[in-house]
């Protein structure tokens, strides 16, 4: 972006609200200034503040699930204890995904568990391996030297809306989490905002006019991301279920929950979608 348009990242600019009339917005920032286009598009998070001033105050809510990340040097688990592919650990009430990262030089950890009692959504927040461990007693042994190896565990609060039924009013729209922020059980997050974005950019040019280019930029996009949210969120009870707490009982609900024909319906969906082609 910086190569085609150096002065298209302004840092010190958050937003403070906007004003639309005549056709233009104003979008006005804390520092002070002030910035005026054609359209604008809230791609701020979660925590949207485009979000809030279109929709009103509805904070994110916690889902009830918190995330232990972190990355492990591969160099530094037991030879072979890992194989080279993602996999995904489930359990009662909770679930770990791994997978390698830098051709094969770090392992990527997050460990997903049920808690209500952690609320700071934070890359930065660290936790402690004693904490992480105390969160996955009794689960397998990989699990818990992947944990003792973690470089830092940071601790990460799962929060979230309720999809919306409209993202647009007049030249204004939302994008990503903004208007759709997800569980990470389907892993469809930036995918998400990278297919809002290639379509966003479609509709813009099939339509001259902005509102209509919004209008059904939401209208092509709000059943997809919808699904996802409410798929990601059903995830949550097939990764933890308490059947998975039973050794006679967990063989057979995985064998039935991951046959590959229910896999295929669960998941074949979402990688036939082209953004490229749907229609806007």
């Amino acid at each position: 972006m910086r190569r085609e348009k150096p002065e298209a990242i302004h840092l010190d600019s958050r937003c403070a609200g906007f004003d639309q009339n005549g056709g233009r917005v104003t979008l006005r920032l804390e520092n002070g200034s002030v910035a005026e286009g054609d359209a604008l598009i809230g791609a701020d998070g979660v925590h949207s503040a485009i979000r809030k001033s279109l929709f009103g105050d509805d904070q994110p809510q916690s889902t009830g699930c918190m995330a232990w990340r972190g990355v492990i040097p591969a160099k530094n688990l037991p030879p072979g204890l890992i194989r080279p592919v993602g996999a995904n650990w489930v359990g009662p009430g909770g679930h770990v995904v791994h997978y390698f990262l830098r051709r094969g030089e770090l392992l990527n950890f997050v460990g997903i568990v049920e808690r209500d009692d952690w609320h700071v959504e934070s890359w930065s927040a660290e936790g402690t391996h004693e904490e992480c461990l105390g969160d996955f007693e009794g689960w397998h042994e990989t699990i818990q030297v992947m944990i003792k190896n973690i470089a830092t565990p940071f601790k990460w609060a799962l929060m979230g809306h309720d999809p919306l039924e409209r993202w647009s009013v007049g030249h204004v729209s939302l994008l990503g989490d903004a208007c759709h922020s997800t569980l990470p059980f389907l892993a469809q997050g930036a995918v998400m905002a990278i297919e809002d974005g290639m379509v966003l950019a479609r509709c813009f040019e099939a339509h001259d006019d902005v509102e209509s280019a919004l209008t059904r930029y939401q209208d092509a996009r709000i059943e997809r991301t919808t699904k996802i949210v409410l798929g990601s969120a059903a995830n949550t009870a097939r990764f933890h279920n308490k059947s998975l707490a039973d050794p006679e009982k967990a063989g057979q609900y995985v064998d039935e929950e991951w046959l590959p024909e229910r896999v295929r319906e669960r998941y074949d969906w979402l990688f036939v979608y082209d953004a490229t082609s749907v229609a806007v």
